[in-house]
């Protein structure tokens, strides 16, 4: 019974932990969206006088976005991996 409870705490601490890295990710993603917005909104403003390099710059800058979203998706991936895995050899024990 003791052994049952305490595995309990630890999930309810592994899901608090997932909860936490969700919200996070949830926050960058809207600061993203944000970014995005107001670079198409920018974007469609300028188009009548805009200069080339605009168009670069803004690519550049999505290109980025992408790639932060990629790592932070493939973070939280590996994190749910590692926990897992550590379940997995907690309950071999």
């Amino acid at each position: 019974m003791l052994s049952r409870l305490q595995e309990l705490r630890k999930e309810e601490e592994t899901l608090l932990r997932v909860k936490a890295a969700l919200h996070d990710q949830l926050n960058r993603l809207k600061v993203e969206e944000l970014a995005l917005q107001s670079m198409i909104s920018s974007r469609e403003k300028n188009v009548m006088v805009s200069p080339p390099g605009i168009t670069e710059e803004t690519q550049k800058t999505l290109g980025q976005m992408d790639n932060e979203a990629a790592i932070n998706q493939t973070e939280l991936q590996l994190s749910m991996q590692d926990h897992e895995e550590e379940e997995e050899d907690e309950s071999d024990s």
